[in-house]
């Protein structure tokens, strides 16, 4: 579940002591400037300096995330902690991994969600968690130095963007009470960049036409290996952080039918695990 407020009616937006009757001046001037950016690239940037009066975050990006169709970078806030080299591997096709694509893209509900709670069982274990390769932060006890907190406004079906926030875990990672804060703010922030889409993105939106390269279709095609339809699905889900019981679930077989279905597309690809297939999905990545 999103985050709930502990208590009816919450904090007034854009500050963490003020209630909705009592805005101070200072609030009031950021709430504006976020109102009058709607709809230009001085968004994210107003939000951002809005949100710090709420709680403290080193980065900041929005990404809308539409099925089948490229991750499209809203509003880029990383401050030049991310490599360009990294940002465009992510955004040719890493994203694919994300755990707030996947859910932006199987109609996750909205709200304001940690990315721990959107990943699967075996995530911060994955290449893909710790790799600076195609990653420009991820959630993770395994090597990362960064938690991420994103809200999640969905658009229709299959698509949402997500607004993340994220922070160095020398700071400590994202309190309760900083995510109840935050999640007071969901209505706002939703209907934000609701109009914001709206006037910024309508291009964006429209009805993605047929194409010859459809990219969750190809998902596993660029590993150039001759796979069976399964096969690809439980490549695509190793990928993505499943262990073995959590395909098991996701597909309804048993874990010993996941294991030989791994053993048969080590044996396609010639590769002798995991860490090999992430291997081979970053090189195709990072050499476009």
């Amino acid at each position: 579940m999103p985050f709930r407020l502990a208590q009816p009616g919450g904090i007034c937006a854009f500050s963490h002591t003020a209630r909705a009757s009592a805005m101070n001046s200072d609030n009031a001037d950021r709430l504006g400037a976020v109102i009058r950016s709607i709809g230009s690239d001085a968004l994210g940037p107003a939000l951002d300096t809005a949100l710090k009066g709420v709680v403290d975050f080193d980065m900041s990006c929005a990404y809308l995330f539409r099925f089948n169709q490229p991750a499209l970078l809203i509003h880029d806030g990383y401050n030049q902690r991310v490599a360009e080299r990294t940002l465009k591997a992510y955004l040719r096709g890493g994203y694919l991994l994300d755990p707030f694509y996947v859910a932006c893209t199987n109609n996750h509900p909205g709200g304001l969600w940690r990315m721990r709670e959107l990943a699967p069982d075996s995530f911060f274990a994955s290449g893909f968690s710790i790799s600076h390769d195609i990653h420009p932060c991820v959630s993770s006890h395994h090597g990362s130095l960064i938690e991420e907190i994103g809200f999640i406004v969905p658009v229709r079906l299959r698509t949402a963007l997500v607004y993340s926030l994220m922070r160095g875990l020398d700071k400590g990672a994202f309190e309760a009470e900083e995510a109840q804060r935050l999640a007071a703010l969901t209505p706002v922030i939703d209907a934000i960049f609701s109009q914001h889409l709206r006037l910024a993105h309508a291009d964006d939106l429209a009805d993605p036409q047929e194409s010859d390269s459809q990219l969750e279709d190809a998902f596993v095609d660029i590993l150039q290996g001759q796979l069976t339809e399964t096969q690809r699905h439980v490549a695509k889900l190793i990928l993505q952080g499943h262990s073995s019981q959590s395909i098991s679930r996701e597909l309804g077989i048993s874990e010993g039918t996941v294991k030989v279905h791994r053993h048969n597309i080590w044996q396609r690809l010639g590769i002798a695990g995991n860490a090999e297939l992430f291997r081979l999905f970053i090189n195709y990545l990072v050499k476009q």
